[in-house]
Parts: C-alpha cells; sequence; structure tokens
C-alpha cells in the first residue's frame, strides 16, 4: 500500500478524502496552512483536522503557522480576485512544502484536500501539485474531490461529526471579500 501524505485545508474537507484515499493508501494528514487569518480561525481549523484525523484513525501532521510566509509570497498580489493568481501562489506555498516534507520523510506520493472546497478550480490546483511533487520525486494524486457527490458527502460528514465548518477560504483577503 502506497504512503501518501495528504495536504488539508480544513476539516471538512478532509472528511470525505479521508474516506476515499484511506481505501487505497496508508493516509497521513499534512496541516500546512500559513494563509489562514486571524489566529483563531486557523485553531478552529486544526481542531477540526484533529477531530477528524482521529476519527479517521490517521496520523496528523502540523506544520509551522507563520502568517508573514504567506504575506510574504503573495506580496503584490493583494488585490486579486479569489481564484485569481494570489491563490495559485498560495496553492503553490502549501504543495511545495507538502510535497518537500513527504520527500524528506520517505511518502510515495502526495495529494490536497483542496480541490472539494465548492469555489476551487481542480484545473489550476491539481497542475500544481503534479510540478511540485515532480520536482522532489513523487507522484501527485489529482482528483476533484467536490465531484460525485465529494462536496454532499463532505458536509454530511461535518454535521455528523460535529465539527466546524468555516464560511470563508481562509486569507485575510477572502474574509475581507466575505463580509
Amino acid at each position: 500500500m502506497q504512503k501518501l501524505l495528504l495536504h488539508i485545508c480544513c476539516g471538512p474537507c478532509e472528511t470525505h478524502v479521508v474516506e476515499v484515499l484511506g481505501r487505497s493508501c496508508d493516509v497521513a494528514g499534512f496541516f500546512y496552512n500559513p494563509n489562514i487569518y486571524p489566529e483563531e480561525e486557523y485553531t478552529r481549523r486544526l481542531d477540526a483536522a484533529r477531530a477528524v484525523s482521529e476519527r479517521a484513525g490517521i496520523s496528523l501532521i502540523e506544520g509551522n503557522y507563520n502568517p508573514q510566509v504567506f504575506l510574504d509570497a503573495i506580496r503584490g498580489f493583494e488585490h486579486e480576485p479569489e481564484n485569481g493568481k494570489r491563490c495559485s501562489i498560495c496553492y503553490r506555498l502549501r504543495l511545495s512544502e507538502t510535497a518537500h516534507y513527504a520527500a524528506k520523510k520517505s511518502f510515495d506520493c502526495i495529494a490536497s484536500t483542496l480541490t472539494l472546497g465548492p469555489q476551487k478550480k481542480a484545473a489550476v490546483i491539481n497542475p500544481i501539485g503534479v510540478s511540485e511533487a515532480s520536482r522532489v520525486g513523487l507522484r501527485f494524486i489529482e482528483d476533484d474531490w467536490k465531484k460525485k457527490d465529494g462536496f454532499k458527502r463532505s458536509c454530511a460528514l461535518s454535521r455528523e461529526y460535529g465539527i466546524y465548518r468555516q464560511d470563508y477560504c481562509g486569507c485575510v483577503f477572502s474574509m475581507r471579500d466575505s463580509e
């Protein structure tokens, strides 16, 4: 069975993806999201990811939370619209860190929960994942997890588990735009 490091953006997205990938892979979760703002929101999402990981019986590795890393990466793109260039930079930042960690710890492949979000474009995220994984000699498992009722299933599992479900992407800019 392949050893897979799954980048997790939040507990609700983790639910369905772990359910599917756990059938064919030995999954470990990786929560690396320096984009999330404010810190209280980060903690709520991390707690939800911990709860899902525990329930799914997988380990959860916590990456460093340093919002300045995100702000430095997207400098100059602060006024981009949601799903614009800023988001692609953010995806690359998180998937690059996931790939590097996976390579260092001898995982076989990586994947991400990011494409489960209804506003997230698999056509943007998957090529970034493929690129970052290949840079370190790994494979990226591509999918559009929201399809085939994946998003619907994640909503049902989130309710069943009683976990926090956020109402914005995560960064200060998406929070601003959602208000």
